[in-house]
C-alpha cells in the first residue's frame, strides 16, 4: 500500500504549492491579498451557488472540476493580473505546468489536461459560467475593499468594462448588476472614470 500512497502524496504536495501563489485581489474588506488556492475554492463554491440559482441544467460535477483545475497552471506560471500586458501569453506557461502535473507519477486524475483545456477554451455551458464567475469574484472583492486593487494599479473604468464585456451576451442579468456596481465604484472614486 505504501508504494501507492507515496506517489500520490507527492502529487498532492505539488498541488499544495498553489497556496503560495499570491494574487492582486484583496480578500473581503481588503485585509490582505488572497492566494490562488483560496481563489480556486471560492470559485468552486461560487460556481455551485450560481448553478443552483440559475437552474440551467449544468453538469455540476464538471463545473466543479473546471473550477478546481482552473488556476493550477499558476503553480509554475504565477498569477497573471487581469489587466497585465502579459495576459495574452500566460496560458503557455500555465499549459506547461498542467502537462507537468498530469505526467507526475503520482497523478491518478487521467482527465486533468482535458478538463483544464475545456475551461481554457471556455466553450461548454459550464466553462462559460466559470469564466463569468471567475471575473465576478475579483470584482466583488474590489467592491468590498473600496477598489483597493484597482487603486493600487491605476485601473480605469474602460479597462474593467472591456474585460467584463463578454458577460453581457451569456448572462445579461449578471451584466446589468455588474454595470450598476461599476457605476457605483466610479462614483465613489475607486475607479478612474475614463
Amino acid at each position: 500500500m505504501a508504494e501507492r500512497i507515496s506517489p500520490i502524496s507527492d502529487f498532492l504536495l505539488q498541488l499544495d504549492r498553489l497556496k503560495a501563489v499570491d494574487r492582486r485581489t484583496y480578500i473581503n474588506g481588503g485585509e490582505r491579498v488572497e492566494n490562488s488556492a483560496e481563489h480556486s475554492w471560492y470559485l468552486a463554491m461560487a460556481c455551485w451557488a450560481f448553478a443552483e440559482l440559475l437552474q440551467d441544467d449544468f453538469d455540476l460535477l464538471k463545473l466543479l472540476k473546471l473550477a478546481l483545475v482552473h488556476d493550477l497552471g499558476e503553480i509554475d506560471a504565477g498569477d497573471t493580473f487581469l489587466y497585465s500586458k502579459n495576459r495574452a501569453t500566460a496560458h503557455i506557461d500555465e499549459r506547461n505546468c498542467i502537462n507537468s502535473l498530469a505526467s507526475h507519477v503520482g497523478n491518478p486524475i487521467r482527465s486533468l489536461v482535458d478538463v483544464w483545456e475545456e475551461q481554457e477554451a471556455g466553450q461548454s455551458r459550464e466553462a462559460k459560467l466559470l469564466k463569468v464567475i471567475d471575473r465576478l469574484l475579483p470584482f466583488l472583492h474590489n467592491m468590498t475593499s473600496q477598489g483597493q486593487a484597482w487603486r493600487d494599479n491605476g485601473i480605469h473604468k474602460v479597462q474593467v468594462l472591456k474585460m467584463h464585456q463578454f458577460i453581457e451576451s451569456d448572462y445579461p442579468e449578471i451584466h446589468m448588476w455588474f454595470i450598476e456596481k461599476l457605476d457605483y465604484a466610479v462614483g465613489q472614486g475607486w475607479l478612474k472614470d475614463a
